[in-house]
């Protein structure tokens, strides 16, 4: 006799299992089968973690990882659905994006607002995540205020609104997926330029990470101070990538000077492109813990796909 389908929910803490304390703060109080309970389905509830996202280490992932990649294995789960806090909710899908087999449905969904919020937007979310895991499409998608956003390319870019996410037009990867590895044993930092910025940052991390990315300036640019420290990195070993902290618009790596873009590339650093920091820490993570060329996991085979909104 057949096993009835199942969605796994996995949760992981977040605003969506927050209630509000005594002293006014947010704190993920709510379990999963307290989530579990709102929705029409046949669920199976993992109580993975209870945390904000913004503690999520790699550690975390790659256990998470372990446990989709379990349950992704069993005839009867027809899809996961993770709930998750909208802080790093970005990382954590493209962490399960880059490994993802393509077989069945992975759903990451959140709140902006508190579990026991009047007016809380969690509810609607479950619910329309859920009914986009019925749907049966493979992949790693984002689910939040009624958009539909793929893994790869997801980006938060506010702070409360209820659509609180978007899709950067990064294309889709050409060597994905990639066998799953341990992140953890890979750290990566991420590394704020700003104007003036010193070497002494970046001499400082190089000693405790095996891979940077660098929040550069405009279209990927630094101090000639900071690329000094940037080029010794290279000249060490140690992977970079140069990304931007400007909201839209690829890196282009194409000024001289010592902290110049077109002068770091020549030592090997690596474009981003249209990848932000975040999800370009996961890549570069990922490249280190496979043996994958760092370049290779930035590449674009074909132009994005278009996602209704």
């Amino acid at each position: 006799m057949c096993k009835a389908m199942t969605i796994a929910l996995i949760a992981t803490g977040g605003t969506i299992a927050c209630t509000t304390q005594e002293d006014g703060s947010l704190v993920p109080t709510v379990s999963g089968q307290q989530l579990a309970d709102s929705l029409d389905a046949d669920i199976e509830v993992i109580e993975f973690r209870q945390l904000d996202s913004s503690s999520i280490t790699l550690e975390d992932l790659d256990e998470l990882l372990a446990t989709v990649h379990e349950l992704l294995h069993r005839a009867e789960v027809e899809g996961i659905l993770i709930t998750h806090g909208t802080d790093s909710m970005e990382e954590t899908a493209m962490a399960l994006s880059i490994f993802d087999p393509g077989t069945k449905p992975v759903v990451l969904t959140g709140a902006q607002r508190s579990f026991d919020h009047p007016n809380g937007d969690g509810p609607r979310n479950l619910q329309d995540a859920v009914a986009l895991i019925k749907q049966a499409q493979p992949g790693v998608f984002i689910q939040f205020g009624g958009m539909t956003i793929p893994a790869r390319g997801a980006r938060k870019n506010h702070t409360f609104h209820l659509n609180g996410f978007e899709s950067m037009p990064v294309g889709e990867g050409s060597i994905f997926p990639l066998p799953l590895a341990a992140l953890a044993q890979h750290p990566v930092a991420i590394l704020a330029a700003y104007p003036g910025a010193e070497a002494v940052l970046v001499d400082a991390a190089s000693s405790h990470f095996a891979g940077l990315v660098i929040e550069g300036l405009g279209s990927g640019n630094m101090g000639a101070g900071m690329g000094e420290g940037v080029a010794r990195a290279l000249d060490a070993g140690i992977s970079v990538v140069v990304s931007t902290r400007v909201p839209y618009g690829k890196t282009s790596l194409a000024y001289g000077g010592a902290g110049g873009g077109a002068t770091l590339a020549d030592k090997g650093a690596v474009n981003a492109g249209e990848f932000r920091p975040g999800q370009a820490r996961i890549l570069l993570a990922a490249a280190l813990a496979t043996g994958t060329p760092v370049v290779k996991v930035f590449e674009t085979a074909v132009a994005p796909k278009q996602y209704a909104r």
